[in-house]
């Protein structure tokens, strides 16, 4: 037995297992294979098309996310054209009442103006005619003064005794 085993071990040739025509080490490959193969198959696609999805999904988050802000601004815009419009619209009607109210201050300051002028151009006619009349009065009163003077004047140079005497008689006459 021992030249048998010597014989066996020392030969070269040795009998392999095959079975359908395969080698053992190809039954092996093709075990991997299909084991890969069973791998990628169940779960590669799961995989890509989960992150695919998942991608998707943020994608369409984002958007929405977008769209809403979007939305946000242009209400915001809106919200502000109107504000600016308003604020137009308020700055444009207190420039029309400040108008309107500098016109009026204007034409009351005309006339206030107007009636103090005839006020005053009264005050000064009544002053004149004060004046005047003063000042009639005066000549008038001058004029009396020296009408007297001169009277008496004339009086006490044509008039003596004797005249005196007889307007004394005519006067007491009369009585």
């Amino acid at each position: 037995m021992r030249d048998t085993l010597t014989i066996l071990a020392t030969s070269s040739e040795y009998a392999e297992p095959a079975a359908m025509g395969l080698d053992s080490y190809q039954w092996v490959g093709l075990a991997m294979l299909v084991l890969i193969g069973v791998f990628v198959w169940k779960k590669v696609p799961g995989i890509v098309t989960g992150g695919l999805d998942a991608r998707i999904a943020e994608i369409r988050q984002q958007l929405d996310e977008a769209k809403s802000l979007r939305a946000e601004a242009e209400a915001l815009r809106d919200e502000y054209v109107a504000r600016i419009a308003n604020a137009e619209r308020d700055a444009e009607a207190m420039m029309d009442g400040a108008r309107r109210e500098a016109d009026a201050i204007l034409a009351r300051a005309e006339e206030d103006s107007a009636a103090m002028v005839a006020r005053r151009e009264r005050m000064a006619q009544d002053k004149i005619a004060a004046a005047e009349r003063e000042a009639i009065a005066d000549v008038r009163a001058r004029a009396v003064q020296a009408a007297t003077a001169a009277s008496g004047q004339l009086i006490a140079a044509k008039h003596d005794r004797e005249a005196d005497a007889k307007l004394a008689d005519e006067v007491i006459a009369s009585l």
